[in-house]
Protein backbone atom coordinates (compact mmCIF):
# COMPACT_ATOMS: atom_id res chain seq x y z
CA UNK A 1 0.00 0.00 0.00
CA UNK A 2 1.59 3.50 -1.54
CA UNK A 3 0.72 5.72 1.55
CA UNK A 4 2.07 9.00 0.14
CA UNK A 5 -0.86 11.28 -0.10
CA UNK A 6 -3.43 8.80 2.19
CA UNK A 7 -5.37 9.85 5.21
CA UNK A 8 -5.21 8.28 8.81
CA UNK A 9 -7.02 9.01 11.76
CA UNK A 10 -4.84 7.64 15.10
CA UNK A 11 -7.28 8.55 18.11
CA UNK A 12 -4.95 9.02 21.27
CA UNK A 13 -2.28 10.30 19.01
CA UNK A 14 -0.80 12.86 21.12
CA UNK A 15 1.88 10.38 23.25
CA UNK A 16 3.01 7.12 23.43
CA UNK A 17 1.75 4.57 20.81
CA UNK A 18 -0.52 6.61 19.16
CA UNK A 19 2.55 9.64 18.17
CA UNK A 20 4.82 7.05 17.35
CA UNK A 21 2.60 5.60 14.92
CA UNK A 22 1.36 9.16 13.97
CA UNK A 23 4.92 10.03 13.20
CA UNK A 24 5.75 6.55 11.26
CA UNK A 25 2.42 7.20 8.78
CA UNK A 26 3.50 10.57 8.05
CA UNK A 27 7.28 9.87 7.41
CA UNK A 28 5.74 7.61 4.67
CA UNK A 29 3.97 10.48 3.74
CA UNK A 30 0.54 10.14 4.94
CA UNK A 31 -1.82 12.97 5.99
CA UNK A 32 -2.63 12.35 9.82
CA UNK A 33 -5.24 13.26 12.34
CA UNK A 34 -4.88 13.11 15.63
CA UNK A 35 -7.13 13.08 19.23
CA UNK A 36 -6.33 13.57 22.02
CA UNK A 37 -8.13 15.05 25.71
CA UNK A 38 -5.79 17.56 25.72
CA UNK A 39 -4.14 19.74 23.57
CA UNK A 40 -0.65 20.52 25.03
CA UNK A 41 1.13 17.39 23.06
CA UNK A 42 -1.88 16.96 21.00
CA UNK A 43 -0.29 20.41 19.03
CA UNK A 44 3.40 18.76 19.52
CA UNK A 45 3.21 16.09 17.91
CA UNK A 46 0.75 17.79 14.92
CA UNK A 47 4.15 20.22 14.51
CA UNK A 48 6.02 17.00 14.23
CA UNK A 49 3.94 15.67 11.52
CA UNK A 50 3.78 18.44 9.38
CA UNK A 51 7.83 18.38 9.81
CA UNK A 52 7.79 15.43 7.38
CA UNK A 53 6.00 17.77 4.64
CA UNK A 54 1.96 16.38 5.53
CA UNK A 55 -0.81 17.90 6.42
CA UNK A 56 -1.48 17.18 10.09
CA UNK A 57 -5.34 17.98 11.83
CA UNK A 58 -5.25 17.70 15.81
CA UNK A 59 -8.57 17.50 17.27
CA UNK A 60 -8.91 17.98 20.99
CA UNK A 61 -11.77 15.74 22.04
CA UNK A 62 -13.00 13.11 24.00
CA UNK A 63 -12.82 9.58 22.09
CA UNK A 64 -15.26 8.27 24.43
CA UNK A 65 -18.12 10.59 23.59
CA UNK A 66 -20.15 10.02 20.78
CA UNK A 67 -20.57 13.42 19.47
CA UNK A 68 -16.76 13.94 19.63
CA UNK A 69 -16.25 10.98 17.54
CA UNK A 70 -18.81 11.69 14.57
CA UNK A 71 -17.25 15.34 14.39
CA UNK A 72 -13.06 13.98 14.29
CA UNK A 73 -14.44 11.86 11.77
CA UNK A 74 -16.21 14.12 9.61
CA UNK A 75 -13.80 16.83 10.15
CA UNK A 76 -10.90 14.67 9.15
CA UNK A 77 -12.60 13.53 5.87
CA UNK A 78 -13.57 17.29 5.05
CA UNK A 79 -10.10 18.47 5.61
CA UNK A 80 -8.07 15.49 3.86
CA UNK A 81 -10.97 14.20 1.26
CA UNK A 82 -10.68 10.94 1.56
CA UNK A 83 -10.03 8.44 4.69
CA UNK A 84 -7.70 5.76 4.19
CA UNK A 85 -6.21 4.51 7.54
CA UNK A 86 -8.23 4.25 11.11
CA UNK A 87 -5.70 3.62 14.44
CA UNK A 88 -7.56 3.12 17.54
CA UNK A 89 -5.47 3.50 19.77
CA UNK A 90 -7.12 5.53 22.46
CA UNK A 91 -7.52 3.43 25.70
CA UNK A 92 -6.32 3.70 29.22
CA UNK A 93 -6.40 0.98 31.94
CA UNK A 94 -8.01 1.78 35.93
CA UNK A 95 -6.41 -2.28 37.76
CA UNK A 96 -7.93 -3.16 41.01
CA UNK A 97 -9.18 -6.84 42.52
CA UNK A 98 -12.47 -7.77 41.31
CA UNK A 99 -14.30 -7.53 44.37
CA UNK A 100 -12.89 -4.31 44.81
CA UNK A 101 -13.71 -2.80 41.43
CA UNK A 102 -15.32 0.71 41.62
CA UNK A 103 -18.34 0.66 39.10
CA UNK A 104 -17.87 4.14 37.72
CA UNK A 105 -14.32 3.25 37.14
CA UNK A 106 -15.56 -0.33 35.22
CA UNK A 107 -17.73 1.65 33.19
CA UNK A 108 -15.36 4.46 32.26
CA UNK A 109 -12.87 2.18 30.57
CA UNK A 110 -16.19 0.08 28.79
CA UNK A 111 -16.99 3.73 27.43
CA UNK A 112 -13.49 4.63 25.66
CA UNK A 113 -11.41 1.59 25.09
CA UNK A 114 -14.87 -0.50 23.75
CA UNK A 115 -18.00 1.60 23.20
CA UNK A 116 -15.64 4.07 21.41
CA UNK A 117 -13.24 2.15 19.42
CA UNK A 118 -16.43 0.82 17.75
CA UNK A 119 -18.60 3.90 17.15
CA UNK A 120 -14.96 5.41 15.50
CA UNK A 121 -15.12 2.43 13.37
CA UNK A 122 -18.86 2.41 12.67
CA UNK A 123 -18.79 6.27 12.07
CA UNK A 124 -15.19 5.51 9.46
CA UNK A 125 -16.47 2.43 7.66
CA UNK A 126 -18.73 4.07 4.88
CA UNK A 127 -15.15 6.26 4.09
CA UNK A 128 -12.74 3.49 4.40
CA UNK A 129 -15.03 1.35 1.96
CA UNK A 130 -14.67 4.20 -0.58
CA UNK A 131 -11.20 4.18 -0.54
CA UNK A 132 -11.09 0.57 -2.61
CA UNK A 133 -7.83 -0.32 -0.12
CA UNK A 134 -7.86 1.11 3.36
CA UNK A 135 -6.74 -0.37 6.59
CA UNK A 136 -8.02 -0.38 10.67
CA UNK A 137 -5.71 -1.01 13.22
CA UNK A 138 -6.90 -1.70 16.66
CA UNK A 139 -4.25 -1.55 19.02
CA UNK A 140 -5.44 -4.18 21.39
CA UNK A 141 -2.89 -5.65 24.27
CA UNK A 142 -1.55 -8.94 25.40
CA UNK A 143 -4.00 -8.43 27.82
CA UNK A 144 -6.66 -9.30 25.68
CA UNK A 145 -5.48 -12.95 25.51
CA UNK A 146 -4.08 -13.84 29.05
CA UNK A 147 -4.91 -12.96 32.72
CA UNK A 148 -3.64 -11.12 35.28
CA UNK A 149 -4.42 -10.39 39.03
CA UNK A 150 -5.83 -6.84 39.01
CA UNK A 151 -6.35 -6.88 35.67
CA UNK A 152 -9.82 -8.01 35.18
CA UNK A 153 -11.24 -5.06 34.20
CA UNK A 154 -8.78 -3.37 31.77
CA UNK A 155 -8.23 -7.52 30.70
CA UNK A 156 -11.92 -7.81 29.93
CA UNK A 157 -11.82 -4.23 27.56
CA UNK A 158 -8.79 -5.59 25.97
CA UNK A 159 -10.39 -9.33 25.64
CA UNK A 160 -13.19 -7.30 23.88
CA UNK A 161 -11.67 -5.29 21.58
CA UNK A 162 -10.16 -8.62 20.27
CA UNK A 163 -13.24 -10.33 19.97
CA UNK A 164 -14.74 -7.59 17.87
CA UNK A 165 -11.33 -7.03 16.04
CA UNK A 166 -11.82 -11.02 14.54
CA UNK A 167 -15.43 -10.48 13.91
CA UNK A 168 -14.59 -6.89 11.90
CA UNK A 169 -11.73 -8.24 9.36
CA UNK A 170 -14.17 -11.31 8.22
CA UNK A 171 -17.46 -8.80 7.82
CA UNK A 172 -14.85 -6.20 5.78
CA UNK A 173 -12.29 -8.14 4.05
CA UNK A 174 -14.57 -8.35 1.34
CA UNK A 175 -15.00 -4.70 1.00
CA UNK A 176 -11.45 -3.91 0.47
CA UNK A 177 -10.98 -3.18 3.95
CA UNK A 178 -8.00 -5.00 5.98
CA UNK A 179 -8.28 -5.10 9.97
CA UNK A 180 -5.28 -6.08 12.40
CA UNK A 181 -5.47 -6.34 15.85
CA UNK A 182 -1.97 -5.48 17.26
CA UNK A 183 -0.85 -6.93 21.13
CA UNK A 184 1.63 -5.15 22.67
CA UNK A 185 3.02 -6.72 25.95
CA UNK A 186 5.28 -3.84 28.20
CA UNK A 187 5.81 -0.05 26.65
CA UNK A 188 7.90 2.35 27.93
CA UNK A 189 5.12 4.99 28.10
CA UNK A 190 3.43 6.79 30.24
CA UNK A 191 0.97 4.25 30.90
CA UNK A 192 3.67 3.16 33.35
CA UNK A 193 4.66 6.03 34.37
CA UNK A 194 2.00 6.15 37.36
CA UNK A 195 2.45 2.60 38.33
CA UNK A 196 5.07 2.90 41.51
CA UNK A 197 5.61 -0.52 41.12
CA UNK A 198 7.33 -0.64 37.70
CA UNK A 199 10.97 -0.71 38.49
CA UNK A 200 13.06 1.20 36.63
CA UNK A 201 15.19 -2.34 35.39
CA UNK A 202 11.70 -3.57 33.92
CA UNK A 203 11.17 -0.03 32.11
CA UNK A 204 14.62 -0.64 30.54
CA UNK A 205 13.76 -4.17 28.76
CA UNK A 206 10.32 -2.91 27.48
CA UNK A 207 9.41 -2.13 24.07
CA UNK A 208 9.32 1.13 22.54
CA UNK A 209 6.52 2.53 21.08
CA UNK A 210 8.44 2.70 17.77
CA UNK A 211 8.91 -1.01 17.67
CA UNK A 212 4.98 -1.11 17.66
CA UNK A 213 4.94 1.90 15.43
CA UNK A 214 7.30 -0.24 12.58
CA UNK A 215 5.04 -3.31 13.15
CA UNK A 216 1.86 -1.69 12.01
CA UNK A 217 3.76 0.26 9.60
CA UNK A 218 4.53 -3.22 8.12
CA UNK A 219 1.39 -4.52 8.12
CA UNK A 220 -0.32 -1.48 6.59
CA UNK A 221 2.19 -1.10 3.36
CA UNK A 222 1.45 -5.29 2.43
CA UNK A 223 -0.20 -5.55 -0.86
CA UNK A 224 -3.35 -5.75 -0.75
CA UNK A 225 -4.22 -9.10 -1.17
CA UNK A 226 -1.94 -9.98 1.68
CA UNK A 227 -3.70 -9.67 5.67
CA UNK A 228 -1.91 -9.72 8.65
CA UNK A 229 -5.03 -10.33 11.07
CA UNK A 230 -3.08 -10.33 14.21
CA UNK A 231 0.16 -9.84 16.01
CA UNK A 232 1.58 -10.35 19.62
CA UNK A 233 4.98 -8.00 19.78
CA UNK A 234 6.54 -8.32 23.65
CA UNK A 235 9.66 -7.50 25.48
CA UNK A 236 12.42 -10.22 24.34
CA UNK A 237 13.70 -10.64 27.91
CA UNK A 238 11.26 -8.82 30.19
CA UNK A 239 13.00 -9.98 33.70
CA UNK A 240 16.47 -9.34 32.47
Amino acid sequence: MELRNKAAIVTGGSKGIGRAIALALAGEGANVAISARGSDYLERTARDIRSHGVEALPFAGDMGEESEIKKFVEETVQRFGRLDILVNNAGFGIFHKIADFPTDDWDDMFNLNVRGLFIATRESLSHLRKAGESVIVNVVSLAGKNAFVNGGGYAATKHAVLGFSRCLFLEERENGVRVLAICPGSVDTSFFDERSNVSQTRKQNMLQAEDVAESVLHMIKLKQCAMVSEIDIRPTNPKK
